[in-house]
């Protein structure tokens, strides 16, 4: 199973828009390898759940998102995992032990994303 990680330095990026960076994993029998780090290409809308997909991305995990990008990644057949927080390691830990539950909850109101309490 290959998915990305919203990343900000070695910590998940608290909005997929905003992230610097996305790590690519691949994730087999329990454990987690790091396939490449790739530099966000900007944020436009409805391009990063494309730029994702194109790179075959089956699960991604992040920290908040938008309803729009959230809507896009499941029409590419893309699970969406939001609400993660922390380290990347203790993230990818628990998603490879399928501890990592996503908490569904995405930003409607977009131009207000960084005002939401977690």
């Amino acid at each position: 199973m290959k998915i990305a990680l919203t990343c900000d330095h070695d910590m998940i990026s608290e909005h997929f828009g905003h992230a610097p960076y996305f790590g690519i994993y691949e994730v087999k029998d329990n454990k987690y390898k790091l396939i490449e780090m790739i530099k966000s290409p900007g944020h436009q809308p409805g391009s990063l759940p494309k730029f994702l997909n194109e790179l075959g991305i089956n699960t991604l995990i992040s920290g908040n998102m938008g309803d729009g990008a959230f809507r896009l990644f499941k029409e590419f057949g893309i699970e969406v995992i939001v609400g993660a927080k922390g380290r990347l390691d203790d993230v990818l830990k628990a998603f490879a032990n399928g501890t990592l539950k996503s908490n569904n909850h995405v930003c409607t109101e977009h131009q207000h994303h960084h005002d939401h309490q977690h």
